[in-house]
């Protein structure tokens, strides 16, 4: 086994957490029962990634065999990466059977044909998801698995999830491989990203809006506690704005918990409104501006602001739509390509 391999594989097994190191073997399935069982999962995580490697190199592990343990590790943890989403769009509305052999061979024999020195491995899960690990090399150099690009790209849906190396000159080629591999004909970033890839998706397929329609507000429920001052209309004002804002926020935003979206960005167009007499503007142009949001949890941050006293309820449209703005980015406005000119999509 060739000590690159043997050194990844190492590194691998000492960043998953020790009473968790034989659960990832089994589901990677590279080694056997037996082997597994010579293992000593109670001694420090060093000893163990040494034991690990010494079977690893008795079966004659090779990349690819390391990289799908890489791929297991980053689906159970794929949180502690960034993730960007990106829609693809056909020419016309019809539907395809989408077939992996086909998929695979396309995806590998595009981006093979624009660089030879790369490592593309494949795996799927049972939600139809497809998971592909994609480290870089040069012309001239192996491909470096430790700064390696993850996609996840669902079958019959436009959305790809894209956690890429910090080579950002290689993302055109991954989306080029994306496009011509699916049958699409263009991509494009949507202006979302987070650590949390279940959020995104639940953004996107719209799983976690389907309750706006179903859910019923209850009144605020307060605890019989006697007013200081004696004076019950303000205890009564303050007992019904309370209840107003709680329902005002459950109609924006649901009452179950919100996904965790860290990065929202639009562009926004809108005619500027002045006395004529001033004269402050000579011609009627639009004016446009970009907005970006970022935070830990955006929606629950959105959410909160009524209920803190930071915002008036309901909150503005153009806070309490980022999801589906986002959804419809397609519907809003393009952004600029990912290809650069002369690029002739397939």
């Amino acid at each position: 086994m060739d000590e690159t391999v043997a050194e990844y594989i190492r590194r691998t097994v000492l960043k998953i957490p020790r009473d968790e190191i034989k659960m990832m073997l089994q589901k990677w399935g590279f080694l056997s029962e037996a082997q597994l069982q010579t293992l000593n999962f109670h001694q420090i995580k060093d000893n163990i990634s040494q034991e690990v490697v010494q079977l690893c190199e008795e079966n004659s592990a090779d990349i690819k065999q390391a990289a799908v343990l890489d791929i297991i590790y980053n689906h159970i943890y794929q949180n502690k990466r960034m993730w960007r989403v990106y829609q693809m769009k056909k020419s016309g509305e019809e539907l395809e059977y989408f077939d992996l052999t086909d998929f695979k061979k396309k995806f590998k024999g595009r981006l093979r044909s624009a660089l030879k020195n790369v490592t593309i491995t494949f795996r799927e899960y049972e939600d139809n998801a497809i998971w592909i690990r994609v480290a870089w090399g040069t012309p001239y150099k192996k491909p470096n698995q430790y700064k390696a690009s993850y996609v996840v790209y669902h079958s019959q849906t436009p959305y790809v999830f894209i956690s890429a190396s910090v080579l950002k000159s290689n993302l055109p080629l991954l989306c080029q491989a994306l496009i011509f591999a699916s049958n699409y004909h263009d991509i494009r970033e949507m202006e979302l990203r987070s650590h949390s890839l279940n959020s995104l998706k639940d953004i996107v397929f719209k799983r976690y809006s389907q309750n706006f329609q179903t859910y019923y507000p209850k009144p605020l429920q307060e605890g019989n506690v006697e007013p200081e001052s004696g004076d019950l209309r303000i205890v009564q004002e303050n007992r019904s704005e309370k209840e107003r804002i709680q329902r005002l926020n459950r109609e924006a935003f649901a009452d179950g918990p919100q996904p965790k979206l860290e990065f929202a960005q639009y562009r926004l167009e809108t005619m500027f409104k002045s006395d004529p007499r001033l004269g402050v503007l000579e011609k009627k142009e639009p004016f446009r501006c970009l907005v970006k949001f970022s935070s830990p949890h955006l929606l629950e941050s959105l959410k909160s602001l009524t209920a803190a006293g930071m915002a008036d309820a309901p909150l503005s449209p153009l806070l309490t739509c980022i999801p589906q703005q986002a959804r419809n980015y397609f519907k809003i406005r393009e952004k600029k390509s990912l290809f650069p000119e002369g690029f002739v999509s397939p």
